[in-house]
C-alpha cells in the first residue's frame, strides 16, 4: 500500500506527520477516470466509497485460487475458503474491539443488520403499548423496520427532535426514555448532516433505565475509530461498501448474551445443528444468523478494506477529513445563494446544501458535466428534509482520497451552475 506507516487504532490518537493523500490516491484506480473529458472528482462517498487496488486484488485472488463453499468441507479449497472467511470475522472483531468473534454477524449491509435486530430481538421484546425511540435524523433503514415492527405489535415509534444546527435536543431525548421504552436505535453519524451524535452519552442514559441501544454506524465506521466495548452499545451495524470494501457485505455486532437469546432471522443451511421433520436445533453463534452460502469473497474484500484503513490509521483519516471539511465550509460560504443544511458542533465530512432558486437535481447534473460527482435528492431521509423544509439537497461527502484541489473544483463547478442556470 502507498502509505506504509502505521498508526494506532486507539481512540484519541492523533497523526504525527502530514497525511500523504497523493500516495493514497495511487491505490484507487478509478480516480484516474475522466468524466465528460474532465478528471473525476468523486464526492459521493456517503453513498459508497471507491475501492483500493488491495481490496480488488484480494477478492480477485480468492476467486482465482481459493473459491469454494465454506464450513464442513474436508477438501483443501473449502478449508482455505473457511479460513479466509473466519479470518475476516476476526479482523472485524479487532476493528470494532468486540469481546468475542462470535459477536460478529455477517450480513448484506447496515440495512439487513437493522432488519435482523427488528425481526428477532424486536419481535421477542416489543409488545402492545411499548415504545422504540429513534431520532429525527435517521436514514430510512433505521426508520422503516421499526415502523413495520410497531405496526405489527401495536407499539409506538417515538422520535427525538433535533435543533436548527442538526443536533439532538438532549433534554427532549431524555424525556422520551421511560418504562415502556424497549429499544433506542440512533445513527452514530448522520448521512445528510454529518452530525456526530453523542452516542456514548446516549448509551449511558438508556442503560440507566435498562434500555438496550442499537447504533447505525454506516457513516461512522469508515471515518473514525469505533470501540464497541468502550461505547457499551448493545448492537452496532455498518456496511462494507462505505469503508472501501465490496458491496453486498456488512456487519452486525451484538453482545453475545443478547444474540444467544434471539431467535434465528432466516432458516436454511449452516444455521442448524440438526434437522428432522419433527424438530430443528440451531447452530451456535455466529452461525445461527448466517443461513445459506454467505458472500465469502465479499468478506475477504471487507477484511482487506479493514486492513487498508487500519494500516493508514483511522485517526489520520479522521483528522485529514476534518481539514477537508473546514476548507469546504469556508469556501462554500462564499458561493452566492448557497445555504448549508446542518452546522453541528461535532460534524463529519458531509455537507448538504441548497442553491437559491435551483433544484438540486439540476445542480448535480451541471456538476457532473464538470466531472464532479455529488448526490442529490432526499438521501433516504425524507423526514429530515421535512424538518428543514426542503424537498431535497445537494450533498458533497469526503473520503481519505479527496483533496483540497477537489474542494476547489466543487466550488468552481457551483459557479458554473450559476452561469448555466442563472
Amino acid at each position: 500500500m502507498g502509505t506504509a506507516t502505521t498508526a494506532s487504532h486507539d481512540v484519541g490518537h492523533r497523526p504525527r506527520r502530514p497525511f500523504d493523500v497523493q500516495r493514497v490516491r495511487e491505490d484507487f484506480p478509478i480516480l484516474k477516470e475522466e468524466i465528460h473529458g474532465k478528471p473525476l472528482v468523486y464526492l459521493d462517498n456517503a453513498a459508497t466509497t471507491q475501492k483500493p487496488r488491495q481490496v480488488i486484488e484480494a477478492e480477485q485472488q480468492f476467486y482465482l485460487h481459493d473459491n469454494s463453499n465454506i464450513h464442513r468441507g474436508v477438501h483443501e479449497l473449502s478449508e482455505r475458503a473457511t479460513q479466509a472467511y473466519e479470518d475476516g470475522r476476526e479482523k472485524v472483531r479487532r476493528f470494532l474491539n468486540a469481546r468475542e468473534s462470535r459477536e460478529i454477524i455477517f450480513v448484506r449491509g447496515t440495512t439487513e443488520a437493522i432488519n435482523l435486530v427488528a425481526q428477532t430481538f424486536g419481535r421477542e421484546r416489543v409488545g402492545a403499548g411499548d415504545e422504540i425511540v429513534i431520532s429525527a435524523m435517521e436514514h430510512h433503514s433505521n426508520i422503516v423496520p421499526w415502523q413495520i415492527l410497531c405496526q405489527e405489535k401495536g407499539a409506538r415509534l417515538r422520535v427525538a427532535p433535533i435543533n436548527d444546527r442538526g443536533e439532538l435536543i438532549w433534554e427532549e431525548f431524555l424525556k422520551l426514555l421511560g418504562a415502556r421504552t424497549r429499544l433506542v436505535a440512533v445513527t452514530h453519524v448522520s448521512n445528510v448532516l454529518g452530525t456526530v451524535n453523542p452516542v456514548k452519552a446516549i448509551v449511558e442514559a438508556a442503560h440507566r433505565l435498562d434500555i438496550p441501544v442499537l447504533l447505525d454506524g454506516a457513516q461512522a465506521a469508515p471515518h473514525q475509530p469505533v470501540d464497541v466495548q468502550a461505547l457499551d452499545c448493545d448492537f452496532y451495524a455498518f456496511s462494507g461498501h462505505k469503508i472501501y470494501g465490496p458491496t453486498g457485505v456488512g456487519v452486525l455486532y451484538g453482545k453475545a448474551n443478547l444474540l444467544e437469546a434471539m431467535p434465528p432471522y432466516q432458516g436454511g443451511g449452516d444455521m442448524i445443528s440438526s434437522v428432522t421433520f419433527e424438530k430443528t436445533t440451531y447452530n451456535t453463534l455466529p452461525y445461527k444468523f448466517e443461513a445459506g452460502t454467505p458472500n465469502v469473497a465479499g468478506v475477504v474484500g471487507l477484511g482487506a478494506a479493514i486492513d487498508y484503513v487500519c494500516e493508514i490509521g483511522l485517526e489520520w483519516i479522521a483528522a485529514y477529513e476534518q481539514e477537508l471539511l473546514q476548507d469546504a465550509i469556508r469556501k462554500l460560504e462564499k458561493v452566492p445563494g448557497l445555504t448549508m443544511i446542518g452546522a453541528a458542533r461535532e460534524k463529519a465530512a458531509v455537507i448538504s446544501f441548497v442553491l437559491e432558486g435551483l433544484h438540486p437535481h439540476d445542480v448535480g447534473t451541471v456538476l457532473d458535466q464538470e466531472g464532479v460527482a455529488v448526490r442529490t435528492g432526499h438521501h433516504c431521509a425524507q423526514p429530515l428534509m421535512d424538518r428543514f423544509q426542503v424537498p431535497a439537497t445537494t450533498r458533497a461527502s469526503f473520503a481519505l482520497y479527496n483533496t483540497h484541489q477537489e474542494v476547489d473544483a466543487l466550488v468552481a463547478g457551483l459557479h458554473k451552475v450559476r452561469e448555466v442556470l442563472g
